[in-house]
């Protein structure tokens, strides 16, 4: 038995099963005493987990008011927590299908003792519970979470549940490639203590199978432990051994796309270092700030070129929702122009582009929620489809151009693009003049460059071409993909109209 200052064998402290910040209320439920068909309904639910939140916890012996818990807490008899967990055990195996079986522990707070069931989100979900569990009644149903509560999924809630889960996420599969060895222990060491979980503390006494079955990254019989994908992607030195091109590529083009110069640096190992890496890597070789001063006062403007919290967003949001499946990397394109993200494939098909642009889209239908759990526990994402929103706000917080999705009809692939915020200074009426008169015919941004005589790259883009471009005085051939190798200049409206006569 544990008391409130000893540790449960969890994902999750004690202050977290008492609404801490790292557990959301919705995954939290509160039953006074030992009720085996309300606790089945909410298993049932947590196992369902429709919101997509990573299941949940039922915390037996408190009581609960508005979802809250109440204290003093009520705590059950100890004597009687041996015929609960048996009790548990029972209905995981006859009230519902599949048989679905959550992780049980008692421990002591306050000189109570209570009981804390973890119900993580199932790998053959849906699953269904018995309405009732009178020897008259044989209806089963399916139930769901609405916010704090336990409901019976009805109608459309019911029909989604089914199209949703009818398949095991790759990412919560066995994977009968790897051997439990393939785990780092060492690795779970760091995460647990980065994210405080109480867990972190048994890591030296708990056998590795048995420290792997508590953070459900491994299942499969005793004598035969599969790792999941997801404990691998996150717990093992080289992903790559067993999902080839789990990797992001972050390629630098200091004269654009259509130069012919780059520089590319490939970042690999575990999911969330490899993140964490190439975002540090890039914040510190490519972002630039600038200082504007204005006559009319005192404050100064300071803006950057790409805002940190969309570059960051953008690259965990193709992390998160890339397939693992498909042999491509994540690919991070820098230009003076432009920042470009790509991952494969491209959003469901129940998004709409234009809500996706403005920041409107919601779904369900996680690629790979159990990838999600572990990011949101570092605080990496929020997931409920808040990244796209953060995108739009720092964008214009730091007074950027909006950014740009871009996939195909099949939804193959998923393109953002982070249009850089270009410092620039007034063009002369000499260099304008030149180069409109240059751009009669479509012309290379190289071409232009060599006309007025320059070879400085960033002077070029910065004081000539950007103001250019700015004014309307000249416009892209192809408007559509800045960066692309077909890009040309002409005159744009206000050019015409200046060369009107010609």
């Amino acid at each position: 038995m544990k008391d409130r200052d000893s540790t449960l064998s969890l994902p999750v402290s004690l202050a977290d099963v008492f609404g801490g910040a790292a557990v959301e209320w919705e995954r939290l439920e509160y039953k006074a005493g030992w009720n085996p068909e309300a606790v089945l309904h909410t298993m049932c639910a947590f196992a369902n987990d429709f919101q997509n939140l990573g299941g949940g916890y039922i915390v037996i012996g408190v009581a609960e008011k508005d979802g809250r818990p109440v204290f003093p807490i009520s705590g059950i008899a100890p004597e009687s927590l041996d015929g609960i967990q048996k009790e548990l055990v029972n209905l995981g195996y006859s009230a519902m299908e599949p048989p679905y079986h959550p992780i049980a522990e008692p421990c002591t707070v306050d000189g109570k003792t209570i009981l804390v069931i973890w119900a993580p989100g199932g790998e053959t979900r849906p699953y269904k519970a018995r309405v009732g569990l009178g020897d008259k009644n044989t209806t089963w149903a399916y139930y769901v979470r609405k916010q704090s509560t336990t409901i019976r999924a009805r109608g459309a809630d019911e029909r989604e549940l089914i199209g949703l889960a009818a398949t095991v996420p790759f990412d919560d599969r066995y994977n009968q490639q790897a051997t439990i060895d393939d785990i780092s222990v060492n690795h779970i060491a760091s995460y647990l203590q980065e994210v405080g979980s109480d867990l972190a503390k048994e890591v030296t006494t708990l056998e590795q199978q048995d420290l792997c079955r508590r953070m459900n990254i491994v299942g499969g019989p005793r004598e035969r432990v599969f790792p999941r994908n997801v404990g691998l992607l996150f717990f093992n030195d080289d992903p790559r051994k067993f999902f080839p091109v789990t990797q992001i590529d972050v390629v630098w083009f200091p004269e654009g796309a259509e130069g012919d110069r780059f520089e590319e640096k490939i970042f690999t190992g575990p999911l969330a270092r490899m993140t964490r890496e190439a975002l540090n890597y890039i914040r510190r070789n490519y972002l630039a700030e600038t200082v504007l001063k204005h006559p009319d006062r005192a404050e100064a403007e300071r803006y950057w070129n790409f805002p940190y919290a969309a570059i960051e967003e953008a690259v965990i949001n193709a992390v998160y929702h890339r397939s693992y499946e498909i042999r491509e990397p994540v690919e991070v394109r820098i230009s003076p122009y432009n920042l470009v993200v790509l991952s494969f494939p491209g959003p469901d098909r129940s998004i709409k582009m234009e809500d996706l642009r403005v920041g409107r889209s919601v779904t369900r239908r996680y690629r790979n929620r159990r990838i999600g759990d572990f990011l949101k526990e570092l605080d990496l994402t929020e997931g409920r489809s808040t990244g796209i929103p953060k995108i739009l706000r720092a964008m214009q917080a730091n007074g950027s151009p909006l950014p740009e999705f871009e996939t195909d009809e099949d939804r193959t692939y998923h393109l953002l693009r982070l249009p850089a915020r270009i410092p620039t200074v007034p063009v002369t009426a000499e260099a304008a003049a030149q180069v409109i008169l240059f751009c009669r015919e479509p012309r290379k941004a190289r071409e232009i460059m060599g006309h007025l005589g320059m070879k400085h790259w960033q002077t070029f883009l910065q004081n000539y071409l950007t103001p250019l471009l700015q004014s309307g005085l000249i416009e892209m051939t192809v408007p559509e993909k800045p960066t692309s190798p077909k890009q040309r200049y002409r005159w744009g409206e206000a050019g015409r109209k200046i060369m009107g006569g010609l």
